[in-house]
């Protein structure tokens, strides 16, 4: 049976953990490494909604995107909300991987299955941080031509809504038709500069500020903003066919208690 190392190794393979940003916090961060894994739990967030979900199904590992520990810790006790996690994490033998701003970059991560989702053709890094093993740039976010393209913004906004199963989309028509599309899962609305130097017409991303769509207007950029979780969230079947593939011994499942965290109305 596979250890958390073990699957820590498979994870740092697909997704360097040194590829991380410096002011990530992703990794191994609870439990211990020589732990047998039979049942895996991938999520987006470790919440305690996923870990009550962990421990129902008797998992001893959750793979997710964003760390449970972000800031530095001074106390671990149950007078936090991530004091409370990662107390219920040690106390049922539960341990965390979180693959983060690395899983971003990554060859098959969070911006390539965005980019499929919304339907970019040959798409490549948005920003070039540095070359892996093979000399191939990694880099946050993508840059595609359109499929099916020219559209127009709203055209691209309900296909955007369809391949993400979004309730709802924000966006701004700059009044030029959608053909170069750069993306962003999570929040990248500060990688618009990079978007325009690209030579892209639209920019889809998350968590988009009021001066970004103004900026981003003076530009002649459509802007739409799919949200945070939705632009994400299509990497946990990703991660889970990984896991799948390499252990093939292990229970994989992709949390079903995770979600947007507000409504459209």
């Amino acid at each position: 049976m596979a250890t958390v190392n073990e699957i820590y190794a498979l994870l740092d393979q697909k997704a360097p953990f040194r590829t991380q940003l410096g002011f990530d916090n992703a990794g191994f961060l609870v439990g211990h490494g020589e732990q047998t894994v039979t049942n895996v739990l991938v999520a987006l967030d470790i919440t305690p909604e996923v870990i009550e979900e962990a421990i129902e199904m008797g998992a001893q590992l959750i793979v997710a995107h964003h760390p449970v520990i972000w800031d530095k810790l001074g106390r671990v006790t149950d007078e936090s909300v991530t004091g409370r996690k990662i107390l219920t994490l040690i106390e049922h033998g539960i341990a965390a991987i979180c693959a983060h701003t690395n899983l971003d970059a990554a060859q098959g991560g969070v911006n390539d299955a965005l980019a499929q989702a919304v339907g970019l053709i040959d798409p490549v890094p948005l920003e070039v941080d540095g070359t892996d093993e093979n000399g191939l740039p990694y880099g946050i976010g993508r840059v595609g031509k359109l499929s099916g393209g020219p559209m127009s913004v709203q055209a691209f906004a309900q296909r955007a809504k369809d391949g993400l199963q979004l309730g709802g989309i924000r966006a701004m028509d700059a009044g030029v038709p959608v053909q170069k599309v750069a993306v962003g899962g999570g929040a990248c609305g500060s990688m618009l500069a990079e978007a325009q130097a690209m030579g892209c017409d639209t920019f889809l991303t998350a968590d988009l500020k009021h001066d970004i769509y103004l900026e981003a207007r003076a530009l002649g950029i459509n802007l739409l903003d799919a949200g945070h979780y939705s632009t994400e969230t299509m990497v946990c079947p990703v991660v889970a066919g990984w896991l799948e593939a390499a252990f093939p011994e292990l229970q994989v499942t992709v949390s079903q208690r995770q979600g947007e965290v507000f409504q459209y109305f």
